[in-house]
């Protein structure tokens, strides 16, 4: 299989689709052939990114459907629908996220580590036999170089309302949340056309940070905020152009980079994992 990963017709679901590095992803992808289905919260707020994509005249049925990561019997819903679309999927882009929300989900989670790991984890999981089928097929999900800012998961925690004041001690945990689930997720795959991989986009400036207290966002921009189109660079050079033998690969910049140590951690992966199982089993 050359590094070429995608053929026009084929399908592409992503989460978060309607802003920011999503709104690029699903704009992309449809421009390569590309059938793009956008899962989000809200299909006013999506509708644009729908029109776009039919404007371009490359896929004239671009799909939407209801989801918030934050509950997960919508999660399962969202599943149960795109199941019914009787369509392959060859491409599954864990993408949306949040950054400075406080409180907890619908299922008592924390709300950051709710909605950015715990929602894709359950809706790759509700989607994993229909990738199967269609494959080659790949996962990818939007991790984040802020893993590197957690000394660890502090698995209580994570059941406890946001404590932290900005919000950004959470983020980081659920970005290594998303790393490690990645990295699990390829041991897991081994020998089937399934291929996954986490990536950092770079400090892109999106929606993402419109939770955060007002004074801390000029923080973020001292350290240089990309534009949506950079950001997405590295989420399309997975989904169509990463060798499939480096899937559970961390990538930055298009190419792969080793995560911090904790990232690395096979054990702390493999415990996430059991633990995510359990919660999503009995939610």
């Amino acid at each position: 299989m050359n590094n070429e990963f995608y053929i026009p017709g084929q399908v592409a679901l992503i989460t978060g689709g309607n802003v920011g590095i999503g709104r690029v992803t699903a704009i992309e992808l449809a421009k390569k052939g590309f059938k793009v289905v956008i899962a989000g919260r809200s299909l006013e707020r999506t509708q644009p990114v729908l029109d776009h994509i039919k404007s371009l005249s490359v896929d004239e049925h671009p799909l939407f459907l209801p989801l918030d990561l934050g509950s997960l019997a919508s999660v399962r819903e969202c599943a149960q629908l795109f199941k019914q679309l009787n369509l392959p999927l060859h491409l599954l882009i864990n993408n949306a996220g949040v950054a400075g929300l406080r409180g907890l989900t619908k299922d008592g989670f924390e709300m950051t580590f709710g909605i950015n790991h715990l929602g894709h984890f359950l809706l790759t999981q509700l989607l994993l036999e229909k990738l199967q089928a269609s494959g080659p097929s790949r996962i990818v999900t939007v991790s984040s170089r802020a893993h590197k800012r957690t000394a660890g998961i502090e698995w209580d925690a994570l059941r406890r309302s946001t404590r932290s004041w900005t919000g950004i001690d959470e983020y980081a945990v659920s970005k290594l949340a998303n790393l490690l689930f990645s990295a699990e997720l390829a041991k897991r795959l081994q020998g089937t056309s399934v291929s996954t991989y986490s990536l950092h986009p770079g400090v892109v400036d999106t929606e993402i940070w419109r939770a955060l207290p007002n004074w801390a966002r000029p923080l973020l921009r001292l350290r240089g905020f990309l534009t949506p189109e950079e950001g997405a660079l590295t989420t399309l050079h997975c989904a169509m152009h990463a060798p499939q033998q480096e899937t559970g690969l961390y990538y930055a910049d298009s190419k792969p980079r080793e995560p911090a140590a904790l990232g690395r951690d096979s054990e702390l992966a493999a415990e996430l994992w059991r633990r995510s199982e359990a919660w999503v089993s009995h939610n």
